[in-house]
């Protein structure tokens, strides 16, 4: 059973989640916060998304809704975030909260969903913001010696005519308090950085810049980030950095990649697809990116999820050819990025969603029910940040570039 109806003007969605493991999608004040598990699916391997898209349109077949108000992200909603690698230990996940409350275009609304043998509403309501505090972090398994090791070897696997272009990640990683309200991490990200989708789903947390993909009312958009550089110190160094941002080869050829990535993969999917001939550099606080939007019409039917599968993982999170690029990390990296770069987002019952690259993100080990009476105790947390390797990249100016990406969390995290 689910039931969608208006409330009153709603200002902050965070106090309306769970503090130790909030679930919340949101950007510019808008989206959807989430509290408790109506139902949840967890799997892992190559056909996990496939395998939650098909039981996603099981339960939407399922479901009776009852939606008074009718926006974008209304009715029955599920909220997710799937692996980057197929063989990564951590399991994909999709959840169905028990209320979700939502802001869009000025109005609120809170929907409550229950399983047929569940008994009845339970209480809910807002909470008070937790203490302040600060994680403690060093470096991973990943130090920046080992980035420039993992680059070089990248760059010789290019050579060798393996792939066109490998995107090689580092780590960062360290603990905060057992007792952490992971709301006023969000909180910050939201703040810093507007333009993102500021996400929390199952233990990772972070402020997407970067669109995966939107489908809504049998349309389709992407957005592609590929090629970066940091903010300048006033307009005059920010008009050098674009500039030279946009005429660089290197940075353009792995833009090229990433969006030919995107429209392969779409269009099977479309009757009409266009993406722009040249991108556009998007100003973000810390840094600009090489910026492309793609926009079709669905053709067969397909959802959210199928699209997130068609998709992931873009030339943008992995490199091309995907196949090979993805052994080159396998191979590379000493590590499994869990989530990070991982698809994260929502789904209604008509198929509808966005979902974004996890990316600026940090993912939380799991909070012991009794370590918060602990106030020793504490809960691991990683970062993840990296750059797409192509002929002529320099390991230098790819640390660089990962510093950068991983201002906005560690910024946030401490």
């Amino acid at each position: 059973m689910v039931e969608t109806r208006e409330i009153d003007a709603v200002e902050d969605l965070l106090p309306w989640t769970d503090a130790r493991n909030p679930l919340i999608w949101q950007r510019r004040g808008d989206g959807m916060a989430g509290w408790g598990e109506a139902l949840a699916i967890r799997v892992d391997g190559r056909s996990r998304i496939a395998t939650v898209a098909d039981a996603w349109r099981e339960i939407a077949a399922a479901a009776e809704v009852h939606d008074e108000v009718r926006l974008h992200g209304t009715g029955l909603i599920a909220f997710g975030a799937f692996a980057f690698d197929d063989s990564s230990a951590l399991p994909s996940t999709l959840i169905v909260p028990s209320v979700i409350v939502g802001r869009r275009r000025g109005r609120s609304w809170i929907t409550r969903i229950r399983r047929a043998e569940a008994p009845g509403d339970v209480a809910f309501g807002p909470t008070e913001y937790g203490a302040h505090w600060s994680a403690t972090l060093g470096p991973g398994r990943m130090d920046p010696a080992a980035h420039g090791d993992a680059v070089r070897a990248a760059l010789a696997a290019i050579e060798r005519g393996e792939a066109q272009k490998i995107v090689i990640a580092r780590d960062i990683a360290g603990t905060v308090p057992a007792h952490a309200d992971l709301r006023r991490l969000v909180r910050a990200l939201a703040t810093g950085y507007p333009d993102t989708w500021a996400f929390a789903v199952d233990g990772i947390v972070g402020a997407s810049p970067e669109t995966l993909v939107t489908v809504h009312g049998g349309e389709v958009t992407a957005r592609v980030l590929a090629g970066t550089r940091p903010r300048g110190a006033d307009a005059d160094e920010d008009t050098a950095i674009t500039s030279e941002l946009a005429t660089n080869q290197k940075d353009i050829d792995e833009h090229e990649y990433a969006v030919r990535s995107v429209v392969d993969a779409l269009r099977p999917h479309t009757s009409a697809l266009a993406a722009a001939e040249q991108p556009f550099t998007l100003k973000l606080p810390n840094l600009w990116h090489l910026a492309t939007d793609v926009e079709g019409t669905l053709s067969n039917g397909s959802s959210a999820l199928d699209m997130v599968r068609a998709l992931h993982p873009t030339a943008a999170v992995a490199g091309t050819p995907r196949d090979a690029a993805m052994a080159a990390i396998r191979r590379i990296e000493p590590f499994d990025r869990g989530r990070y770069a991982g698809p994260v987002g929502w789904i209604d019952a008509e198929g509808d969603g966005e979902w974004a690259i996890a990316l600026r993100c940090a993912q939380f080990g799991p909070a012991d029910a009794g370590a918060p009476t602990d106030p020793s105790a504490t809960r691991s947390v990683t970062a993840h940040a990296g750059g797409g390797i192509v002929a002529g990249s320099l390991p230098e100016a790819e640390l660089l570039e990962t510093r950068v990406k991983f201002r906005p969390i560690v910024d946030s995290l401490n």
